[in-house]
């Protein structure tokens, strides 16, 4: 019986590894594009029935991973499997400086894995099962940062910026295909995470909102990851899921 297929960037750690947890389930396959795979999680997949593919992959060869993504979905038969979704999660923070102290290397490699790594996943997801009939979904994990700016934070803000509308150009070019994926941009609100730490672990010189993330954290609106991801998931099986290619899930 074919099996539904998700792939998912960054699940190694944070939000990404919940995710992944939970999406170990019986009838289903997980391909995670990480820098390192993660030991348990092939335990944990054989404990729940599920299929799971590990590829230690750096998101920052863009073309590399895009391409090996489209050869092995090639490779499938577009009948091989129920659904398919890919969940754009992988991101990186640099270090926090104002846009005129950051090194270059440092801005290049969060555009890079931030944005144009997800945009060039999403062209050899779509490619490659464009004669799949199954439905087929793509789950970009933006960030309320991509709709607001903040000081200090010039390159992350522009790569969510930058997810959120070609999303947006996504979804218009897939509403004219007889079988085009549902496609979402989504903020996953306020998580514990590393990004979380060291953002408030910077100094108020080089980080003037430093304070308020550390009340966000003393004041408890924090969502951890696992809750963050079940929400995530759950905004994914809506059946209206697409309809708005840009969402929060606080606006749930």
């Amino acid at each position: 019986m074919p099996q539904h297929l998700t792939i998912l960037t960054g699940a190694s750690r944070g939000m990404g590894l919940a995710m992944a947890r939970q999406l170990l389930r019986p009838g289903h396959t997980l391909l995670c594009l990480s820098r390192h795979s993660h030991p348990a999680l092939a335990a944990e997949a054989s404990a729940q029935g599920a299929t799971l593919l590990q590829w230690e992959q750096d998101l920052a060869h863009t073309e590399q991973a895009a391409q090996r993504l489209r050869e092995w979905l090639q490779a499938l038969a577009p009948d091989s499997h129920a659904s398919a979704t890919l969940i754009n999660n992988a991101g990186v923070i640099p270090p926090i400086a104002p846009l005129s102290g950051s090194a270059p290397a440092d801005l290049a490699l969060a555009l890079r894995v931030g944005l144009e790594a997800p945009l060039l996943l999403c062209a050899a997801f779509l490619g490659a099962t464009e004669g799949w009939s199954v439905p087929r979904k793509v789950l970009n994990i933006s960030s309320g940062l991509g709709r607001r700016p903040m000081a200090s934070q010039a390159p992350y803000c522009a790569a969510k910026a930058g997810m959120d509308h070609f999303t947006r150009c996504m979804a218009l070019d897939e509403a004219h295909k007889p079988h085009g994926a549902r496609v979402c941009s989504l903020a996953p609100g306020v998580i514990d995470t590393d990004m979380q730490t060291q953002l408030r672990s910077a100094t108020p010189e080089a980080f003037p909102d430093v304070q308020n993330f550390a009340q966000l954290q003393s004041s408890g609106m924090l969502s951890s990851a696992t809750d963050a991801a079940a929400r995530v998931l759950a905004w994914l099986e809506r059946p209206d899921f697409g309809a708005l290619p840009v969402a929060d899930v606080r606006d749930a």
